[in-house]
């Protein structure tokens, strides 16, 4: 049996023979798989990744540059980028909250006082933080609501602002130093 490299097995993908695919599937199966689940996703979800990213490689018209890195970076960026959507729709739709009976275990075993003393923590929290906002410039402001809140990546923020990466990193290590020091009172209690 010949053993093709990854750019030989790449070129016989473009040119649609399907046994590449199964070659590079059978070689790169178990660290997609692994890498899904390194990321946070379940089981299940980690095997619909596995095979949307073969899937990716079998249609897609571009494919891989040997010049721009190694197959497995470029790889793994695919596995990367589709395991983040993944998460993201899961966390946007754990966002719509549907209407159900609640029991009254899950309102805290049928005690009111319990789901206010929660409902008021978290709105004393919700208050803590927007008030620790003015010891914020805008652009951490804005980075905050970017990366926690909208769920995009660093990357792509940096991207977007035109600004190395370095820099959104190193800003939101100082956002959150300044709002560390600002919310230590309620941190405390």
């Amino acid at each position: 049996m010949q053993t093709y490299t990854d750019e030989q097995l790449m070129q016989l993908i473009r040119e649609k023979h399907s046994f590449a695919l199964r070659m590079l599937y059978d070689r790169y199966v178990r660290l997609v798989y692994s890498f899904a689940v390194k990321s946070g996703v379940d089981a299940q979800l980690a095997h619909d990744i596995v095979q949307q990213v073969f899937t990716r490689i079998w249609v897609t018209e571009k494919g891989y540059d040997s010049g721009k890195g190694q197959f497995v970076n470029w790889l793994l960026t695919i596995t990367r980028n589709m395991t983040i959507d993944h998460l993201r729709k899961q966390r946007n739709q754990q966002r719509f909250v549907s209407y159900e009976v609640i029991t009254d275990s899950e309102l805290g075993a049928g005690r009111p006082e319990d789901c206010l003393q929660d409902t008021v923590s978290m709105r004393m929290l919700k208050d803590e933080i927007k008030s620790a906002y003015r010891y914020l410039s805008e652009k951490q402001i804005q980075l905050l609501r970017l990366f926690y809140w909208e769920g995009y990546t660093l990357s792509e923020i940096a991207e977007s602002k035109g600004e190395p990466l370095g820099t959104v990193k190193n800003r939101l290590h100082q956002t959150l130093k300044t709002l560390r020091q600002h919310l230590k009172s309620y941190g405390e209690e």
